[in-house]
């Protein structure tokens, strides 16, 4: 069964493990000719899905992927900007050099690819479309990864903005991503990963704090790309949809919960 995207071209940044492999292989199932970038070679990709190396941080790097890649398949439908992630590290005492690297990551790399995917985009008949891959980080407290989550709160800004630019040729939306169980139990470091935060005990303590009461798969982060990469979302653009699993019940619930004076309430 295939999704419409029969004769499309798609490209996933950070598309050989995790999310954006899940993204990249469920894009593939639809139909799409996928390619994936990534620093290093991964040690095997499904048929369909062609690796180009990039480092997406490097504005020189970039614009030769996207060459390439017009030069490969001569059109361009989908960029999904998934690269990104951070390791720990407590604001007062990171190092500038650290901060840099990760809202270059996390912010500058999908701006530099957006725009090179536009210049592609607004040429073609049908234009194209634009997913960014964004996180809870960048709409409530990041302690630990607070660089990351004003990256990730200055890329749904970005989103809004490119959105209004571009429109209507290329539409531009993002998700807004919570925790992810990724394949190997515990994923990248990231704020979307439970290896940021441990595992046993303290992942079982963070899938209780969700409405939904488990992370998310990889896979229901790739299915809403597919979503807004379809005729589906044709009028959805500047959006942030929230693939959270209901987001993360407040601390003083279960504070109240373990009260044994509530107040009495007439």
């Amino acid at each position: 069964m295939t999704d419409g995207l029969e004769g499309k071209v798609a490209l996933v940044t950070g598309g050989t493990r995790g999310i954006g492999r899940a993204i990249a292989e469920r894009l593939r199932t639809a139909g799409a000719e996928v390619a994936v970038c990534g620093r290093r070679q991964p040690d095997a990709l499904p048929d369909g899905i062609t690796f180009f190396p990039a480092d997406v941080r490097d504005p020189d790097a970039v614009s030769g992927l996207f060459a390439g890649l017009r030069g490969a398949y001569g059109r361009l439908d989908l960029l999904v900007n998934n690269a990104g992630g951070s390791p720990y590290a407590e604001a007062a005492t990171v190092s500038p050099r650290f901060s840099h690297a990760i809202i270059e990551l996390n912010l500058l790399a999908p701006l530099y690819c957006a725009q090179a995917a536009n210049l592609i985009m607004r040429e073609q008949d049908g234009g194209g479309s634009i997913v960014n891959i964004g996180s809870v980080s960048g709409v409530r407290p990041s302690p630990g990864t607070a660089a990351y989550g004003a990256a990730k709160a200055g890329l749904s800004s970005l989103t809004r903005s490119l959105a209004a630019e571009w429109a209507p040729k290329v539409r531009v939306n993002c998700l807004v991503v919570g925790l992810v169980l990724t394949e190997d139990g515990t994923g990248a470091p990231s704020e979307h990963s439970p290896g940021h935060y441990g595992d046993g005990a303290a992942r079982r303590a963070l899938a209780a704090a969700i409405p939904m009461g488990r992370l998310a798969s990889p896979d229901e982060i790739a299915d809403p790309v597919l979503f807004l990469a379809s005729a589906g979302a044709r009028y959805i653009t500047g959006a942030d949809l929230q693939i959270h699993g209901g987001g993360e019940l407040p601390p003083h619930l279960h504070a109240a919960e373990s009260r044994t004076d509530h107040p009495k309430v007439n």
